[in-house]
């Protein structure tokens, strides 16, 4: 091996150790690598760049939009309601969302399911009193079992597919082929994830309790003939909220204390809250429930609807509403905002909320436009403290952005067009028909994780170009000296390896053709050797850069590079020695004569 590979394999190793060690981002790091590897002329400018150009990173940056069409949609929401529910502990939590994800991956593509996946467990998270932390990396884990079950549920399975296809000239595998060693494998790495990462999963609260002080009052309405109209507090999901409660209703100039469980909501109805900010922002995300516009006798920011957001500003000493009650301040006309909840002191101000007087201090929920926002950097009236940067749900549109995401998913397992193409449209039409708005497509790209993705390929470039993974893969073969279960054992064992180190497409496709070339001399059964190639590309659990799925929930699950160590080895030898066991069982590896 020349000094380029010695250098692009000591590269690789620093990278994963600072990875490991430090809490350097990895897109941080990974660019750091590119940069060495074409300023060091190990690859050219094209080869270092052509990551950014992958159809499979455009096609993540396109399920982005997609993932937030569905959020701003509300699609989300109705998984939430329907499907989550709301489990009582958290293995409980676990079965229910590992069931679906799992069957959704495999027929779905696992990468648009997690895309998809990620907003509404973090959403569904903060409901039922779970940090993400302990759902994000069993909701990839589950999405990666699941894209083992078909041939089009992952990537990996199609490329290795066409590429027998073209090597041996044979007809390929069915659709359902793969499912007779994987299944056993989903049902194993399933119950093992319900039984031991509860434990092992750090709990990493975003919002850990008393850490927001401010227990805001909020007026809410029930939407005129809404969905909500005729059903009891209990059924409109309102009993158990976490982190905020009902305080009263007011109905026809009446108010409703000690609210029971079994009380029907009527239309027009005005709850009265008390809560927290997060809190409020997840009530404000009910279909049925629209902010209250009599406390100034205004109508809430009904135009411009995909503009709004939820600003949480102080009432500054010169802000000119001071010693007006809400009602007379006419907040729409003179900021551009609506006045959804108000704290003092840190505690709710007790009270019909149009009637509460203004005065120094005052920390306001508000709704508003983003001008609202700019405009404050500037005006002397309010202090901003945080933009939550929440937008109402746009409720009617969710089950269209269902339909689009349905469409583009079935249009590309099924070779209509391909997953890049069906991406990309299932985006633009998520923008075009008002699923989200141009703003919200923009702020769901996450940069890190597109860099990391984009960067990751110029490291795998180079372990290929210098020969460094072909040295690998064929010492480790070698190893097996003609005894064809310790080459099955040696053939998972490298493509787990290479799959840790570079992507698990490129691993799969770099050891085919080499295992094919050896089961045709030793005069085995290729079969058993290309599902091993099939089932340890997949099954990338160790890190974070071994499959997309995980880099994906790396950010919104608060993980360290660790984490992934923790819980990942474990999943890694478990699915490799069910995987081996079921091969040496159920295939013969050598041709009868």
């Amino acid at each position: 091996m020349e000094w380029q590979g010695i250098f692009s394999l000591s590269l690789c190793i620093v990278a994963l150790l600072t990875l490991i060690f430090t809490r350097i981002g990895p897109h941080l790091i990974m660019m750091a690598v590119l940069t060495l590897l074409s300023a060091g002329g190990i690859l050219t400018s094209q080869e270092a760049l052509a990551g950014f150009s992958n159809s499979g990173l455009i096609t993540v940056a396109a399920m982005f939009v997609i993932a937030a069409g569905m959020h701003a949609s509300g699609g989300i929401d109705l998984l939430v309601t329907h499907v989550l529910g709301r489990p009582k502990t958290l293995r409980t939590a676990l079965f229910r969302m590992g069931m679906p994800v799992v069957l959704l991956s495999g027929f779905l593509n696992n990468t648009p399911v997690v895309a998809t996946m990620i907003p509404a467990i973090h959403s569904w998270s903060r409901k039922i009193g779970i940090a993400p932390s302990k759902l994000m990396i069993p909701l990839s884990y589950c999405a990666i079992l699941g894209g083992m079950l078909t041939l089009i549920g992952t990537s990996t399975n199609l490329i290795v597919n066409g590429q027998y296809q073209i090597l041996t000239g044979k007809v390929g595998f069915s659709l359902f082929s793969i499912t007779a060693v994987s299944l056993p494998v989903v049902i194993i790495g399933l119950i093992f994830i319900w039984l031991f990462f509860p434990k092992w999963l750090p709990n990493r609260e975003q919002n850990q309790a008393f850490a927001n002080l401010k227990e805001f009052t909020l007026e809410v309405s029930v939407a005129h003939n809404g969905p909500l109209v005729g059903k009891s507090v209990e059924q409109a999901g309102l009993r158990n909220l976490k982190r905020i409660y009902l305080v009263e209703i007011e109905r026809n100039g009446t108010i409703v204390t000690a609210v029971s469980s079994e009380e029907k909501l009527q239309s027009d109805d005005r709850l009265v809250f008390a809560g927290d900010t997060e809190a409020i922002s997840d009530l404000l995300r009910i279909n049925g429930i629209v902010p209250s516009a009599e406390n100034g006798h205004e109508q809430p920011l009904m135009t411009q609807r995909a503009e709004r957001r939820l600003v949480e500003a102080v009432v500054s000493p010169h802000c000119t509403a001071i010693g007006d009650a809400i009602r007379d301040a006419r907040f729409r006309d003179r900021y551009g905002a609506v006045v959804l909840a108000v704290a003092r002191n840190g505690e709710r101000v007790k009270g019909n909320l149009g009637s509460i007087i203004l005065q120094v201090g005052d920390t306001l929920l508000l709704e508003a436009r983003p001008a609202f926002v700019s405009r404050q950097k500037y005006n002397k009236d309010f202090l901003l403290i945080n933009d939550l940067d929440t937008e109402t749900p746009r409720h009617e549109r969710a089950r269209l952005a269902w339909l689009i995401l349905l469409i583009m998913v079935i249009a590309a397992s099924f070779g209509v067009m391909s997953m890049l193409n069906a991406a990309l449209l299932g985006a633009g039409l998520m923008i075009i028909t008002g699923c989200c708005s141009v703003n919200q497509a923009e702020r769901s790209l996450d940069l890190t994780v597109i860099i990391t993705i984009a960067a990751s390929f110029a490291l795998g470039a180079a372990l290929n170009k210098t020969g460094v993974a072909a040295f690998l893969a064929s010492n480790i073969i070698d190893l097996s000296d003609g005894k064809a279960w310790l080459l099955l054992v040696l053939v998972y064992l490298s493509v787990s390896l290479l799959t840790e180190l570079i992507t698990n497409n490129a691993a799969a496709i770099l050891m085919l053709p080499i295992v094919l070339e050896i089961t045709e001399k030793a005069g085995l059964n290729d079969m058993p050797f290309v599902f091993a190639i099939m089932m340890a590309a997949s099954a990338s659990f160790a890190t974070p850069l071994g499959y997309q799925t995980n880099l994906m929930v790396y950010g919104p699950g608060g993980y360290k590079f660790t984490d992934f160590l923790r819980v990942g080895l474990p999943m890694n030898l478990l699915t490799g020695a069910a995987t081996l066991t079921v091969l040496l069982l159920g295939w013969p590896l050598e041709i009868s004569k």
